[in-house]
């Protein structure tokens, strides 16, 4: 690997718990923090690295598989912590006090320089109170962590499109889902505008932002319940090769998982 690389790692992803792990020369970043604090510190050394060496966290939403231990990292580690002020204003009752000069407000649709990287912000459709995602910029390569939107609408494909790599949701299959055991309010909730990216959607999703550029691909927010890793897998797969796209050739498809990080990666 090279110094000069941005470099990641899906440490987790999936209804239960979403963290990844962003890496420059200058900076070590998280981008949402939904699991315990010793999972994450337990997930960063499988990859080599340690969570006293992060400087910053980005957090998405309010909902706990995103902020469980904001809080708890904040003040065990001194990050540095960024989220626009409707999550700040929704998640702070529940992570604890933050100190006021770890607190950065980043509003939606934003850029903010912090030297060697550039963290770009978007809105989404979900149903909290502020939600946005983030792509991250370094030496002129991106990655995109989009999850969480019930759909992917024209502007979010602008800011995101023929990115280097991306974690895109595919969070249920539509089948499993509808014949599955959640109430119905739940299932009504889940499939709305505002709910979450099956994996035909995420799929599709894919079929509009992947480019020329796009190296890695990874299936990220996977329903415990309501989805499979094959399934989701197989289905994104066979969307994309019906249109001719290069998959295993021009880019691959990686899976992610709640307990065991993806390896760190080159973008």
């Amino acid at each position: 690997m090279n110094n000069d690389d941005m470099k990641i790692s899906i440490l987790a992803s999936g209804s239960g718990g979403n963290v990844s792990y962003i890496e420059t020369p200058d900076h070590k970043i998280l981008c949402d923090a939904g699991l315990s604090g010793k999972k994450i510190e337990a997930l960063m050394k499988s990859i080599g690295r340690d969570l006293s060496d992060v400087d910053s966290l980005f957090v998405t939403h309010e909902h706990s598989d995103h902020r469980l231990s904001a809080g708890v990292l904040a003040r065990k580690y001194g990050i540095q912590v960024y989220a626009n002020e409707g999550t700040w204003n929704a998640m702070a009752p529940r992570i604890g006090k933050v100190s006021d000069d770890q607190k950065n407000i980043m509003p939606p649709d934003s850029v903010m320089d912090m030297g060697d990287i550039d963290v770009e912000s978007f809105s989404v459709s979900h149903d909290a109170a502020e939600p946005q995602f983030y792509v991250f910029h370094h030496n002129n390569k991106s990655f995109v962590i989009l999850t969480d939107t019930g759909y992917v609408s024209d502007r979010m494909e602008g800011v995101i499109k023929d990115a280097d790599g991306y974690l895109l949701e595919c969070n249920h299959d539509i089948e499993m889902l509808e014949n599955g055991d959640y109430p119905w309010m739940t299932k009504k909730r889940i499939l709305s505008d505002q709910g979450h990216l099956s994996n035909e959607d995420g799929a599709n999703a894919m079929l509009d932002v992947i480019g020329h550029r796009t190296k890695k691909v990874f299936l990220g927010h996977r329903s415990l319940h309501n989805n499979m890793k094959t399934l989701a897998h197989l289905t994104v797969a066979s969307i994309l090769e019906d249109h001719d796209m290069g998959v295993g050739e021009d880019f691959k498809l990686y899976d992610t998982s709640q307990d065991h990080a993806s390896p760190l990666m080159i973008i």
